[in-house]
């Protein structure tokens, strides 16, 4: 964990493991960085993702409206 600015610490984790959370693969989570959907960080040579980013990410994404019979 790191402390941010505010005394929260962010939830950051290596790349590989963000994808696995997000269940996104390393394609898919290259494309949410570059629209900003989700936060990363470079930590050393490591990029980091923020999970608190992917929660949001999961939250906006639509409801499934099932269809009436």
């Amino acid at each position: 964990m790191i402390n941010n600015d505010i005394g929260k610490q962010r939830r950051l984790v290596e790349f590989k493991d963000g994808c696995r959370y997000g269940k996104f693969g390393k394609t898919k989570a290259y494309e949410l960085i570059a629209q900003e959907r989700i936060k990363a960080y470079k930590l050393g040579g490591k990029t980091m993702i923020d999970l608190d980013s992917v929660d949001q990410f999961h939250a906006s994404l639509p409801k499934v409206e099932s269809r009436a019979s």
